[in-house]
Parts: C-alpha cells; structure tokens; sequence
C-alpha cells in the first residue's frame, strides 16, 4: 500500500482499488457469459458487461476530479472472487449448475462493488467532491440493480435448474 496520510490518499487508494476491480471483471466477463447456458443470465451479463464499460469511464472522471491519472492498484479481494468463479467454471461439468456457481461468483462481485462504492460516496460527501459523489452514485445503482436482477434470476429460474 502506498503512503496514506489523508483522506484524500485513502480515497484515491481506494479509487484506484475498485479501478482495478472493475477492469478485471471487464476481462473476465466474456468467458463467463460463454460459459454460462441460461439465456436470461448471459443476456444479464452482456448488459452488465456494457455497464461496466461506462463505470470504468465514469471511474476515470473521478480521476480527473482527484487530478490523478486513472490508475489502478491491484485488488486482491477481487482477483480472490475472479479465480474461483474460472476453478468453478473449470470445475463444475453440469451447465445448470455452473450457472448457478457462475451466478454466486457474480454476486459476490457485487456484493464488493456496493460495499466499496458506498465507501467511496461517503468519503467523496466528506472531501465536498459534489461530482464525484454523483458519478458514483449513479455506478452504485447500476450495481445494486444487476445484484437484485441476479437474485430473481437465481431465485426463479438458476437455481431451481441446477437442483433438477
């Protein structure tokens, strides 16, 4: 971790935390939706992977607020979520239940996401970064949307074909 010695040092750590955060899951997107089967769940990924793109855009707006280039730190909380969901992808033969996995792994990415986007909106109130606090709020929505959009999906359909 780099020298943090004020609020805006943590809030730009953290920053460049979910930066890299979200670029990963833009990498590891494409073989989760061709892994997936269930056609609501792929179609709910290919439009969060289309949300993602313009999280990562609005991301490096907050940059430009900091005066900061965009630049990432490596996420370790996030690379942990990534490489199970591909040992999960890699280990699991039957389509419905991969799914299923598949569809744990990308909530737990959520999950992440809302819990460091609502950091950074507290911190970015705290700093008076008016801009900021809305870019990030309109990226939280997103993320809490595909989260509930995931638990309906698990709830009615993933899960109930991965028990059969």
């Amino acid at each position: 971790m780099a020298a943090v010695k004020t609020m805006d040092d943590l809030f730009l750590y953290m920053l460049k935390d979910v930066y890299y955060a979200e670029k990963l899951i833009l990498r590891s997107m494409p073989k989760m939706i061709k892994q997936t089967q269930t056609p609501e769940l792929k179609q709910a990924f290919e439009k969060h992977r289309e949300e993602t793109e313009g999280q990562v855009e609005r991301l490096e707006k907050v940059f430009e607020e900091c005066e900061a280039p965009a630049r990432a730190v490596r996420c370790e909380a996030m690379d942990g979520i990534i490489a199970e969901a591909k040992e999960m992808m890699e280990e699991v033969e039957d389509g419905h239940v991969r799914d299923a996995a598949i569809l744990a792994a990308a909530q737990s990415v959520e999950h992440y996401e809302i819990s460091r986007y609502g950091t950074l909106i507290a911190w970015a109130q705290q700093l008076g970064m008016k801009n900021a606090v809305k870019l990030l709020q309109q990226t939280l929505e997103e993320e809490k949307k595909t989260d509930k959009l995931l638990s309906e999906l698990a709830l009615r359909s993933v899960n109930q074909s991965a028990a059969e």
